[in-house]
């Protein structure tokens, strides 16, 4: 799946909420893992899956998940000539004792969640491995019991200490007026008496240390030497039979290194579908229908970023038509839309449950692909509208019929005449590819580009223009305004300045109610883009009723609209006929000279353009209508206009 495309969706945003809910580091590996994926039976499983899971915590249920703690540590030690601690093997112990209490409560949990309980059958609580580790180790320490020599050692450590603790005991009674204290401490783990410093030769024995102020000194009487040495080697053996103990709990942990691997794949493979379920509940998810056919269906969808503040959205896609152009005003939530429906998408296609209304039902797409938000790259150099303009060169090299794009703002961020022209030029041959859209625009042209061309639908965003807050109403079959004026209005912009706008978009609109199709032919040719009006048509009417001629024109005059049959195209005369029968005729900004009797009016040129229309903007470049402009103002040394062979 495109990776632009999963950041502009916030997938990962989204991941790391999932994540929250994991308890193990197995599990949150997982949902690292987490993708889209693009077959239908894989996913339905995922979802199945994670509805379960979440039907247990609807429950009430408390699933005892290990959590792991230390166990990532245990097990990438296994086989490594390293010999596990008291620690390592209490936290192994409560790993598998988790595991078998988890095996036991999937057990009794088939009626409510009949594929998942089935995947703690594989679950090896390692009973003798487990049994023998509780023998051996409590509260953190190896247990007398653990050996025969190990408890005979210590009986006799205990027996030894017991002897040095009398022998002390005498000492300080028979120095007792030259102690600070009577009372025996430990220096360098050896068992001392504090004696005053001027009295330390009256004691037979070894300083060992002496206190801060110099006035005590921590004296080993030779009574107890012996004694102490002898409990030295006994803890030695201590120690050594303790290794032996440890080293035999090892080589049983070994032993079993593929059942342990096993369990901590299926405890990560629980906290993975369980912290899906926990973040489902959490956002109001349910399992939906999928297909793949391209079809979209979705009732009261929220964005789960959003869940507080959106107003549940309705989309349809698929079903006579597999590309919606949404119109409305900036602040109408249609980027919201796009959001809402590319997330979901994607959160489906993973297996997850999704905040809709239960029936709703999603396509499966290969890909899902984005424009949204500004795409502005400073590293680049690059504006909003070119880093959008090569995202859309890449969208259209992988378009297919499998491929879901969301576009926001087509073509923005240029001169809105030639951003209309690509707009259409884009959407018509992302079209036919067979690619399902949601594009969003301002372009007033494309409302009703969307409502003339096949497998497009309009639709708007609802928008109160009261309170400038958007409905995120989805309405389809409508297309919406931008309510700009409105907005501005409302938000303290000086009264002339709204009614001066409010008047030049009046007539804006009259001028070009009339026939919007004579509007874009014009638009057209003049972008460089080819006629969207269907040029095979010799029987046209005049808004007055009446049919227009087939025969083809005595005389055609400059600006008249020509159907010309050598090219199969339409196109504008822009020199009339010579003495030969021939006539200049301009096609999509190429200049060509055609035999009259090739030529059939398509459209005279008073229904095109104004009577007072200057036709040099239609058949002259810009560089030359400059010129033209400068040569009627002074005369300029050199300054020249260059014509093609044959123009007048």
């Amino acid at each position: 799946m495109d990776k632009a495309t999963l950041s502009m969706l916030e997938y990962g945003k989204m991941k790391g909420n999932v994540m929250a809910y994991a308890v193990s580091y197995a599990g949150r590996k997982r949902v690292e893992e987490l993708h889209p994926m693009n077959q239908i039976r894989a996913i339905k499983r995922a979802m199945e899956e994670t509805d379960e899971a979440k039907a247990l915590i609807e429950k009430g249920a408390s699933i005892p998940l290990p959590s792991l703690e230390g166990v990532d540590y245990v097990v990438s030690l296994l086989n490594t000539g390293y010999m596990f601690t008291e620690q390592d093997l209490m936290a192994m112990y409560t790993f598998l004792n988790s595991c078998s209490q988890l095996k036991r409560y999937m057990a009794s949990k088939g009626h409510i969640a009949p594929v998942i309980s089935t995947y703690a059958s594989s679950l090896d609580d390692l009973s003798k491995v487990r049994r023998e580790i509780e023998r051996c180790i409590q509260y953190g320490k190896v247990m007398d019991q653990a050996s025969k020599n190990l408890e005979r050692v210590r009986k006799k450590i205990g027996v030894s200490k017991e002897r040095i603790q009398k022998k002390l005991a005498s000492v300080l009674s028979r120095h007792q007026s030259i102690l600070q204290e009577n009372l025996v401490s430990m220096r360098n783990g050896r068992y001392v008496i504090p004696v005053k410093k001027e009295y330390h030769k009256q004691v037979k024995g070894v300083v060992l240390d002496q206190s801060t102020s110099g006035q005590t000194v921590y004296m080993e009487p030779d009574e107890v030497s012996d004694l102490q040495v002898e409990m030295y080697m006994l803890e030695a053996d201590e120690a050594r039979e303790e290794g032996i103990v440890l080293y035999e709990l090892t080589r049983l942990l070994e032993a079993e290194v593929a059942a342990i691997h096993l369990n901590i794949e299926v405890t990560g493979t629980y906290d993975f579908i369980i912290a899906k379920a926990k973040y489902a509940w959490s956002i109001g998810g349910v399992a939906v229908q999928l297909n793949d056919r391209g079809i979209i269906s979705v009732q009261g969808a929220k964005h789960p970023l959003l869940l507080q503040k959106m107003i549940p959205l309705s989309v349809e896609i698929g079903q006579g038509y597999r590309s919606l152009i949404i119109t409305g005003p900036n602040t109408g939530g249609k980027t919201v839309a796009l959001k809402t429906v590319g997330l979901l998408t994607l959160m489906a296609q993973s297996g997850m449950l999704v905040p809709v209304d239960p029936g709703s039902e999603f396509a499966v797409f290969s890909n899902v692909m984005t424009v949204i938000g500004d795409g502005q790259s400073i590293e680049q150099s690059l504006s909003t509208f070119s880093a959008q303009i090569q995202r859309i060169t890449h969208m259209v090299s992988a378009a297919d019929r499998s491929t879901l794009l969301l576009i926001d703002e087509l073509a923005a961020g240029t001169d809105p005449g030639e951003g209309m022209a690509l707009s259409i030029a884009i959407l018509e041959e992302l079209n036919a590819r067979g690619a399902s859209m949601m594009v969003t625009t301002h372009f007033n042209e494309l409302k009703s580009f969307a409502s003339r061309t096949a497998g497009f639908q309009n639709a708007r965003m609802e928008f109160d223009v009261e309170t400038l807050e958007p409905l995120y109403r989805l309405t389809i079959g409508e297309s919406g305004q931008s309510y700009a004026i409105e907005i501005a209005k409302k938000l303290g912009m000086i009264s002339d300045i709204v009614k001066r706008s409010q008047e030049i978009v009046s007539k804006q609109r009259s001028h070009v109610s009339g026939n919007w199709e004579q509007q874009v032919f014009i638009e057209e040719i003049t972008n460089e883009v080819e006629p969207s009006v269907e040029p095979l048509i010799v029987d046209k009417t005049h808004r007055d009723g009446t049919k227009k001629s087939t025969v083809p024109a005595t005389k055609f005059e400059l600006g008249d609209s020509v159907y010309v049959s050598t090219f199969g195209r339409t196109g504008i005369v822009y020199k009339q006929e010579d003495a030969m029968g021939m006539v200049g005729v301009m096609i999509q900004k190429h200049k060509h000279q055609v035999n009259k009797k090739r030529l059939q009016l398509f459209m005279d040129k008073s229904e095109l353009y104004p009577d007072d229309y200057d036709l040099s903007i239609i058949f002259d470049s810009k560089e030359n209508r400059k010129k033209r402009r400068i040569m009627e103002r002074r005369h300029v040394d050199g300054l020249m206009i260059t014509r093609e062979p044959g123009e007048e």
